[in-house]
């Protein structure tokens, strides 16, 4: 999904085609940089919700293309908000990518076990969350399945996301 700005049409060459992006993020100086960062490149509207309970009514109202939930805001459980968002009809499919300073594996886990589709942590790699947001929005549903099979992939040693490998076609004797 992406937004006009105004009354534009859409160009073949993307001209005029906007990503909505809702930054949900409790530290105004990381708002503004990323803010300020995205909408430079081009491509972007930022909105910003400066807490879990203003970026859930915005994701309902605004309908954003994906949103970036900062895992470490006051007040309420941290997972809180990632739950409700899924639970909600109007934001189930909204792409979330979870964010947070903890950068252990098993923070990722939490954060795509709870319903983020991607995780990165901060401090912010703008390059890398770039590829991410694009990446999540080429291909929503590669996304959820991957986000959905990590946490079985991460328990077992092997897993194929694609077909096995193919049989030789030589029958083995049996003894």
């Amino acid at each position: 999904r992406t937004h006009r700005r105004g009354n534009q049409s859409p160009q073949r060459d993307g001209i005029g085609i906007v990503t909505k992006v809702l930054y949900v993020e409790h530290n105004d100086d990381n708002i503004y940089m990323l803010k300020t960062r995205l909408e430079l490149l081009g491509g972007f509207e930022v909105l910003a919700a400066g807490d879990s309970e203003s970026g859930c009514e915005l994701a309902v109202t605004e309908h954003p293309d994906v949103i970036l939930m900062d895992l470490e805001m006051p007040v309420v459980d941290r997972w809180e908000p990632v739950r409700r968002l899924r639970n909600d009809p109007h934001t189930r499919d909204i792409p979330i990518i979870g964010m947070s300073a903890h950068a252990l594996e098993s923070e990722r886990e939490q954060a795509i076990a709870t319903g983020c589709d991607e995780f990165d942590a901060k401090p912010i790699e703008f390059d890398s969350l770039v590829a991410t947001i694009r990446r999540v929005l080429a291909h929503p549903k590669e996304a959820l399945i991957n986000a959905a099979m990590r946490p079985f992939a991460a328990s077992r040693r092997t897993f194929f996301l694609s077909k096995p490998p193919a049989h030789s076609g030589r029958r083995e004797r049996m003894a």
